[in-house]
């Protein structure tokens, strides 16, 4: 049984912007998948929901299956212990997440003191070891927010993560303000933690580089929708819908002059989530783009071993004629 699974889950916002239509998911315990996409696609709105923390008036539909229970069906209380106990979120921005006017151990040892019903000895003992599992010596669990790097405190986020032995670990953007050096060194953290904890790793990004050297399996999101979906370096080298080729293009390559000085973008902007073109939602920015794709919705299908996309340009490779394509033959083919 997988450790998470997402099945055609819907989230619309109470401005009635659909920013989630239909995403469906699987990561198994030891797992890292990553999740792409421009700003406005869908990414944290999804994250959000699997913890349920969306605002209040928010509709979500389908099922968040962890561990097999339902996440959208438990009752409050039982959420409220399936956030650091089963799953935990790393924010982006730890200076924004973290309490400014409490010292980090405190903050790390809140959520030990109420789950784990530790004692206020226990809670101190087991926030240091968190501290020195992350790299920092424990003597900082007695420092305000203030008075560490952005580096530090990136690692007392991760720290109070795995404060309760979760088994899936949600990173929201987890090295966005950090410099190369240390965002390299938080990475290997990670990795090196989902490794030897056996966790199920969530990772969101709008750079495709960095999920396709640390995660197993790369799924983009377009419009609120997964576009494609598969093994992460592949998809970053051999992108088949042109919105994942379009984010890989959109970053130049170490060793390679030629994307270093003629780097590619992609003109435009995400859809606004209340107003979603018909057809396929990229295909005002597509530059393959069919006629048939602004009357035609495309669904995921076969692309490849353990690979899946949403385009229509898939018929053709596949050898079958583009415009016989039909709603029921797409769905027929998607595992």
């Amino acid at each position: 049984m997988n450790l998470l699974e997402v099945r055609d889950l819907e989230v619309t916002y109470p401005s009635g912007a659909a920013a989630v239509r239909g995403v469906d998911l699987a990561l198994a315990s030891g797992e890292k998948l990553g999740i792409a996409g421009e700003s406005g696609c869908g990414k944290s709105t999804l994250a959000l929901a699997l913890l349920r923390l969306l605002p209040a008036g928010t509709r979500v539909g389908g099922e968040i299956l962890l561990d097999g229970e339902d996440v959208l069906a438990m009752k409050w209380g039982r959420v409220r212990a399936v956030r650091w106990a089963g799953a935990s979120i790393v924010f982006q921005g730890a200076m924004h997440s973290l309490n400014a006017v409490h010292r980090v151990g405190d903050q790390i040892a809140e959520p030990i003191l109420l789950h784990r019903r530790a004692t206020p000895a226990g809670a101190r003992k087991k926030t240091g070891e968190l501290l020195e599992q992350v790299g920092l010596p424990a003597a900082r669990a007695d420092a305000y927010p203030h008075e560490l790097s952005g580096g530090q405190r990136q690692r007392v986020m991760i720290a109070m993560a795995l404060a309760c032995d979760p088994r899936l670990v949600i990173a929201d953007e987890p090295t966005t303000a950090l410099d190369v050096m240390i965002q390299a060194q938080i990475l290997r953290l990670i990795e090196r933690l989902v490794s030897e904890q056996d966790l199920g790793l969530l990772m969101i990004s709008h750079d495709l580089a960095v999920l396709a050297d640390t995660c197993d399996r790369l799924a983009v999101m377009y419009a609120g929708r997964v576009v494609e979906e598969g093994p992460a370096r592949q998809v970053y080298e051999d992108a088949r819908h042109p919105y994942g080729r379009a984010l890989s293009e959109a970053f130049p390559r170490i060793g390679d002059p030629a994307s270093r000085f003629a780097p590619r973008g992609l003109a435009g902007d995400p859809p606004d989530p209340s107003a979603v073109p018909s057809g396929c939602a990229f295909h005002p920015r597509c530059p393959v783009a069919l006629d048939l794709c602004g009357t035609r919705d495309q669904f995921l299908r076969d692309a490849g071993p353990r690979r899946r996309a949403a385009c229509v340009h898939l018929d053709a490779r596949a050898g079958a004629p583009e415009a016989e394509t039909t709603e029921d033959d797409v769905r027929s083919s998607t595992p």
